[in-house]
């Protein structure tokens, strides 16, 4: 289904504008122009690490790359010759996962962080002359501020005398290597290190409702190369937040926890908002090129773009109260003259003739993918085509169009299955609704999607709105019966628990089970959910809550003679969907998911989040928590990500379309860094080995194999099998942060090497 070519125009008419086009971006253009993505491949594998390759960056200039790795070394490379220039023992006691160029310094500065929780600073024009065989130097600043796994660092554009570090310990520390080259000082703690720039101890968040309480383990952050005061961090919770560095307390110590300071914005998909699962957390976040966008990567979901600023947007920015509105909007029955599409919007327009071409390949499209809906193949296809027609570059298509391709979309959405693909129907269907409001299209799918996240009641509704709208349509007739004979064998099923529970002396919400009978969750199917629609994989499966105290930590739980960890510790289950009842109404709508929080804590003002305006999906990111997505390019016109398949993906940005897939390591591709000015992606993962990407091949294609054979060649079967994993990715038993206590304990440097890059 090849409607398109390059929608980014001819790339010998943009190398012709040149001539008569003094416009600065022609050359960003062409630096990542479609024509030549598709034509990557794999051009040089650069040995030189023991381990895992946990990080890779480059130099300001493109001239050189900096990798960092489980070997606890760092590599300087040169991107000319693509050969190894130095290989330097850092010193570190365990991986190292991140490592920088300091700006502004003739790239003689470069700093590391490592799960050791020490930052180290290097000066490297003391190599200067010498081989690039390993070479053991020591750190020119060394600081021991943080207690935890060190997971991103950032620097500032124009700034050589600061980095900044997040880490697992929940702090965000600033080092001035003005102030001094060591921290803390002889004779103090880390506590008393007065560079704590941000105390997020206790700023994790389980929904958007809810006041912050646990520690948010940071995972990554950045800073804008456009706006620096803009600070973006994320760990272990959905929400993303951008910080003004201007508009924060002074440096302080983390000797006492304080309650953390408000943030400029929240940055989170709207359907994940309230999804209240411990283990969704954030893998990586980056400001694009120009500022203006973000881009979340989440552990066990899809990679979502979101505007920085969407003040003109009142429909990207929510609160708590909108979050269920989006899902249970009251269906209208009455029907209403639907608005007609704008006459002559494109007269005016320099390029008709192109214009009408493309509105005609727009409905070639639609066609397309009203086909495969029929045939019910090709779903993936059908998908991207609606996405081209929705999103992609050229003329309004106008109202009726828009209107028929949203409706479409929603039932390929519907019918695919794949993750989350039922709350982006129910996007599309709002939108369609909000294009005609009596859409027997929109009511019918709406009620279908609300069917399958298990909301009988309010699908219900949409069904009989949608055979209120269209009598004689035997499938609304069909729905309707069936949605009632779901929600009279719910009741039955309801009164016969309640009448078994009355029988037990056992106490449900609350009760202990062993720690066996969680991991099988065997109990955790629910009758109710059985029915038409295969639950397996749902986004709205029940979970299990776990409350737990241990005195493992870093003050005593461990025998230093014979290096055993001791402690113990209480766990006490009880069903998240006790707790999700409390919250309905009596009729048995949802209310708003904020009420029992606001009860918590009446004195807590939820802020604004800013939802999702596209999503990128195919890969998967459930195997290790430092999975990166980037932009490419100097416009960020593409976006890519690594994924456990041993893969890495390119995504259109203003579509969401997969352009490329290429393989690129043997088991997990973490990371992914585009040149600054030339098309080339250095990747890494698992392997102990870079690999540098460049437009060589001789044919143009959607797959470049690398590693892992000939299974490369059917994207379809990849992605689908990607999605399997995701959706069957049971990690989540126990909550995140039980987990992370024993993954990464407080304790003394040395005495613990985390399987980082290792699978789950």
């Amino acid at each position: 289904m090849e409607f398109w070519r390059f929608p980014d125009d001819n790339v010998a008419n943009l190398v012709e504008s040149r001539r008569i086009d003094s416009r600065p971006d022609v050359n960003c253009r062409l630096q990542l122009h479609s024509s030549l993505i598709q034509r990557l491949a794999l051009e040089e594998v650069m040995e030189g690490h023991q381990g895992c390759v946990n990080a890779i960056a480059w130099n300001s200039k493109g001239s050189l790359l900096i990798s960092g790795s489980d070997d606890t070394r760092i590599n300087i490379w040169s991107y000319n010759n693509q050969r190894l220039l130095h290989s330097i023992e850092t010193g570190h006691s365990t991986n190292i996962f991140c490592t920088k160029f300091v700006p502004e310094t003739s790239d003689e500065l470069v700093v590391s962080g490592a799960g050791d929780a020490e930052v180290r600073l290097f000066n490297i024009s003391r190599l200067s002359g010498k081989s690039s065989e390993e070479i053991a130097l020591e750190p020119a600043a060394l600081y021991r501020c943080h207690s935890r796994r060190v997971k991103k660092l950032a620097v500032e554009v124009g700034n050589p005398n600061v980095v900044w570090s997040a880490s697992e310990d929940g702090t965000l520390r600033q080092h001035d290597f003005r102030e001094g080259v060591s921290c803390p000082p002889a004779g103090s703690s880390n506590q008393e290190c007065r560079n704590v720039l941000l105390d997020l101890r206790c700023g994790a968040k389980k929904s958007f409702a809810d006041s912050p309480k646990q520690c948010l383990a940071l995972k990554s952050c950045d800073i804008s190369s456009t706006r620096p005061h803009q600070l973006l961090v994320g760990g272990s919770d959905a929400f993303a937040r951008l910080y003004d560095r201007r508009m924060l307390s002074p440096l302080s110590s983390c000797q006492m926890k304080t309650k953390p300071p408000p943030c400029v914005n929240y940055f989170c998909p709207m359907h994940l908002s309230e999804r209240r699962k411990s283990s969704l957390h954030l893998t990586h976040v980056t400001f694009s090129p120009n500022g203006e966008e973000v881009l979340l990567s989440y552990s066990g979901e899809h990679v979502y773009l979101m505007d920085v600023n969407c003040d003109g947007q009142g429909s990207m920015r929510y609160t708590v109260d909108d979050v269920p509105k989006q899902l249970y909007i009251a269906p209208l029955l009455k029907e209403t003259k639907v608005p007609s599409a704008p006459a002559g919007s494109s007269d005016n327009l320099p390029e008709r003739k192109y214009d009408l071409r493309r509105l005609d390949m727009c409905k070639k499209m639609v066609q397309e993918a009203a086909k495969a809906l029929e045939d019910g193949s090709n779903l993936f296809y059908g998908i991207e085509a609606c996405n081209e027609v929705l999103d992609g570059k050229g003329p309004k298509i106008g109202l009726a169009l828009g209107h028929e391709c949203l409706c479409i979309r929603a039932a390929l959405l519907l019918k695919r299955k794949w993750k989350n693909d039922v709350h982006m129907a129910i996007r599309d269907c709002n939108k369609a609704r909000f294009i005609d409001v009596s859409s027997f299209k929109a009511h019918y799918y709406m009620s279908e999607a609300l069917l399958q996240l298990g909301k009988n009641k309010e699908a219900l509704g949409y069904a009989e709105a949608a055979h209120n709208l269209a009598p004689s349509n035997s499938d609304a007739a069909q729905m309707v019966e069936q949605i009632k004979d779901c929600l009279a064998a719910a009741e039955a099923e309801k009164s016969k628990r309640d009448n078994e529970e009355t029988t037990k002396s056992e106490v449900r919400h609350g009760r202990l089970r062993s720690l066996g009978d969680v991991l099988i969750r065997s109990e955790l199917s629910s009758p109710s959910q059985e029915g038409r629609y295969d639950r397996e994989g749902s986004d709205d499966e029940e979970e299990m809550e776990l409350d737990f105290e241990t005195s493992i930590s870093g003050d005593g739980g461990r025998d230093n003679e014979s290096n055993i960890l001791r402690g113990s510790f209480n766990l006490r289950f009880h069903r998240r969907d006790d707790s999700v009842r409390e919250n309905c109404s009596t009729d048995g709508s949802y209310g708003s998911p904020s009420s029992s929080s606001q009860h918590e804590n009446s004195s807590y003002q939820a802020e604004v989040a800013i939802d999702m305006k596209q999503r990128f999906i195919g890969h998967c990111n459930v195997g290790t928590d430092i999975k990166q997505a980037s932009f490419l390019g100097q416009q960020g016109e593409f976006v890519a990500s690594g994924s456990d398949d041993g893969r890495w993906f390119i995504w259109e940005k203003r579509t969401g379309r997969l352009v490329k897939m290429l393989a690129g390591d043997e088991t997990v591709v973490n990371c992914v860094q585009c040149h600054p000015f030339d098309c080339a992606v250095a990747t890494s993962g698992i392997d102990n080995t870079i690999k540098m990407w460049t437009p060589h091949a001789e044919v143009p294609s959607m797959v470049a194999g690398g590693t892992t054979g000939a299974e490369t060649a059917d994207v379809l079967s990849a992605i689908e099998n990607n999605q399997r994993k995701l959706c069957h990715n049971h990690e989540d038993v126990l909550p995140f942060e039980f987990l992370e206590r024993f993954r990464m304990p407080e304790f003394a440097e040395g005495t613990l090497h985390p399987f980082e890059c290792a699978q789950s």
